[in-house]
């Protein structure tokens, strides 16, 4: 069953459905979510806008609704409690209908310009991969990432580069079954590595980032870099049975 959901949604398939991941960024959810209605609405096609709300507890769930209720092509789903990013991209996954998707998180550090940036690029892609033009972050979280990635390569083998946004085609998601159920980003990048594995167009695109306004990040952090490697190990062992080799 999927989460519960309140909508006013399009008429007809959007060229982009816009996911905007959201855990507890009830200050800035309404300005990121004004922002790319702002985007989206200059390109002038059909566009749909889903906030996933992942068990939030303050207030974000409530300002899901109201723009929701506020805006056509706004639609808001629940998660009933906090089940991770990778419940997240699964539930965008699953809900999303537009030709292309993408995902954005509701803290406002990506800029909705790069929007139109995305979708010309996709026009001779099949996914799209954003890489930060400028890296931020604590040195022990930046150390963490660091080897995180190091980790992940040495498992798994050579991967496309990729930090923050992607933009893909959802006929990707047509038949492909992605078997990683964890708390972090593995199904993304069991998503990403079927893709790129599968001879699909890849591209990397540069990506600026700004400084959060409010809150902290809740992806560098020792809990979820250990719950990410569970399912990379979990996710090697699904992309190669037999245990030998990365998969590249």
């Amino acid at each position: 069953m999927s989460p519960p959901a309140t909508a006013r949604p399009v008429e007809g398939d959007p060229d982009v459905t816009v996911v905007v991941m959201a855990y507890n960024e009830a200050a800035t959810l309404s300005a990121v979510v004004e922002e790319l209605r702002g985007a989206l609405e200059a390109r002038g096609r059909l566009w749909e806008l889903v906030i996933v709300d992942d068990g939030s507890t303050d207030g974000t769930s409530q300002e899901a609704d109201r723009l929701a209720a506020t805006y056509v092509g706004v639609r808001a789903i629940h998660h009933p409690l906090n089940l991770g990013l990778g419940a997240v991209y699964r539930t965008g996954f699953g809900t999303a209908r537009g030709y292309h998707v993408t995902f954005f998180p509701a803290d406002g550090q990506f800029p909705a310009t790069i929007l139109a940036d995305f979708r010309t690029a996709i026009e001779s892609a099949d996914l799209v991969l954003g890489t930060l033009t400028e890296r931020r972050g604590t040195p022990v979280s930046s150390l963490l990432s660091f080897l995180e990635r190091r980790l992940y390569r040495s498992l798994l083998g050579p991967m496309p580069r990729f930090h923050g946004i992607l933009m893909f085609r959802r006929d990707l998601l047509a038949g492909m079954v992605l078997h990683s159920e964890g708390r972090g980003w593995a199904v993304l990048m069991e998503f990403i590595l079927r893709v790129a594995h599968g001879g699909a167009r890849v591209v990397n695109l540069p990506t600026p980032i700004r400084p959060r306004t409010s809150g902290y990040s809740k992806v560098n952090n020792l809990r979820t870099i250990v719950a990410n490697l569970r399912q990379v190990l979990a996710l090697r062992r699904i992309l190669t049975p037999t245990g030998g080799g990365g998969t590249g």
